[in-house]
């Protein structure tokens, strides 16, 4: 609510995780001289049973790929949950932790990762292959894009 309210992304305690998971500063992460933030639709779907409700299925179509298509200088893709992983990576492991384990099998240039939610924080203890080894990788990636 607090996103949509204010109408800037992640500026939220998912949007902290994010930043940290990345390895910049909130000033960084909302240069759009540097970072893009697109997401997968720009309206709040509403809450459902167990958090927020997935994007509306029109969104993306109506919009992503023109803006995809304009940004010329795209060195890396964080690709963050299950909703865009679908819509980004040319095919997806079985469900979301599996695609994410297979970070490196996307190449340098895509990273997916769960969303940065609080309500993953179980998900993220049974985990710990990702703050060991994808977000190190993750944070040399972006300090590499950003250079």
């Amino acid at each position: 609510w607090r996103v949509h309210e204010t109408g800037v992304p992640f500026d939220d305690p998912s949007g902290e995780r994010l930043r940290d998971w990345l390895g910049v500063s909130h000033d960084l992460f909302y240069d759009i001289t540097k970072i893009a933030i697109l997401p997968m639709g720009f309206c709040y779907p509403g809450t459902g049973k167990s958090g927020d409700l997935p994007p509306r299925p029109e969104c993306a179509p109506a919009w992503r790929t023109q803006l995809m298509d304009i940004l010329k200088k795209v060195r890396l893709t964080v690709v963050i949950g299950q909703y865009a992983q679908k819509w980004h990576l040319p095919s997806v492991e079985r469900n979301l932790t599996e695609t994410v384990r297979a970070w490196q099998n996307y190449g340098g240039g895509v990273i997916p990762l769960p969303h940065p939610s609080p309500r993953n924080n179980i998900w993220i203890k049974k985990n710990p292959w990702f703050a060991e080894s994808l977000l190190p990788a993750l944070q040399q990636s972006v300090r590499d894009a950003l250079r």
